[in-house]
């Protein structure tokens, strides 16, 4: 079936502004082709102020699209195509993957409290103790190589040093190797924190916090969380093909039916 001329001209306008196009948003044009438009003027607007470099905001999408709350690989791979179009290196891109991979740590950073809380209501925990030297080169380390300290590490190192220190060496690894610049690198955590999928408060304001100190500007801080923003989308271009697949079949069932109704 052929397009109508708006719906060309939204097709156009999208390959024109977004730099791509798929199955997807074909099911989605023919389905409501109002909505496309609509929804192309929202995902646009950072690809039209563009405070960030245009391989960055991919790397922005791969982080919000790859990480763990998430998992939506078919923008995964879109973006990570798209990266590599703009110049981002395999190990750049790499990167991006190994900084999403700390987000299963927040399992401790919201667990460890409560379990301190409980601890106290219990009667078995009075107060913290004293840091060993072993905890102490622990926690020298990771600020070293971080930049900064947080006081949700504090209970984690206190109550298993090991674990903490594992994570240390675990975490630091795309800043002992990486080539990111560190203000991206903080640009990546806030992409996932922010997104709806994960939405974790206190890792954001401390990431915003780290950006700003590396030389982000609002604005900059503003586009990931534009890009970010769109993740809904991802509702209809998973279901809208399941959709329009089935109503292609509904109409051919009829159509048989129909046929059979006057073959006599």
């Amino acid at each position: 079936m052929s397009l109508t001329p708006r719906q060309q001209q939204i097709k156009d306008e999208f390959i024109k502004v977004r730099g791509t196009w798929g199955e997807a948003w074909e099911d989605i044009l023919r389905l409501d082709p109002e909505f496309l438009a609509a929804y192309l003027k929202f995902s646009a607007v950072p690809w039209r102020k563009n405070h960030l470099d245009d391989k960055v905001k991919e790397l922005i999408y791969i982080a919000i699209d790859a990480n763990a709350t998430h998992m939506y690989l078919p923008g995964a791979r879109q973006h990570i195509a798209a990266a590599l179009r703009l110049g981002a290196t395999p190990a750049e891109i790499m990167e991006v993957l190994e900084l999403c991979a700390t987000l299963g740590i927040h399992a401790m950073n919201i667990g460890v409290p409560i379990l301190v809380e409980v601890l106290q209501e219990k009667g078995l925990r009075t107060g913290p103790a004293p840091l060993t030297e072993y905890q102490e080169e622990v926690k020298a380390e990771f600020t070293a190589t971080r930049g900064y300290w947080h006081s949700f590490w504090d209970e984690m190192l206190e109550l298993d040093p090991e674990l903490f220190a594992a994570y240390t060496e675990f975490s630091s690894h795309p800043w002992h190797h990486g080539t990111l610049e560190p203000k991206v690198k903080e640009l990546i955590y806030i992409a996932f924190d922010t997104a709806a999928t994960h939405l974790y408060v206190k890792g954001l304001k401390l990431h915003i916090e780290n950006a700003v100190g590396y030389g982000a500007t609002a604005q900059e801080i503003l586009e990931v969380m534009e890009i970010a923003s769109v993740l809904g989308i991802h509702a209809v271009t998973s279901a809208a093909p399941i959709l329009a697949e089935l109503v292609a079949e509904s109409r051919a069932d009829d159509s048989v039916v129909s046929s059979d109704d006057f073959s006599e």
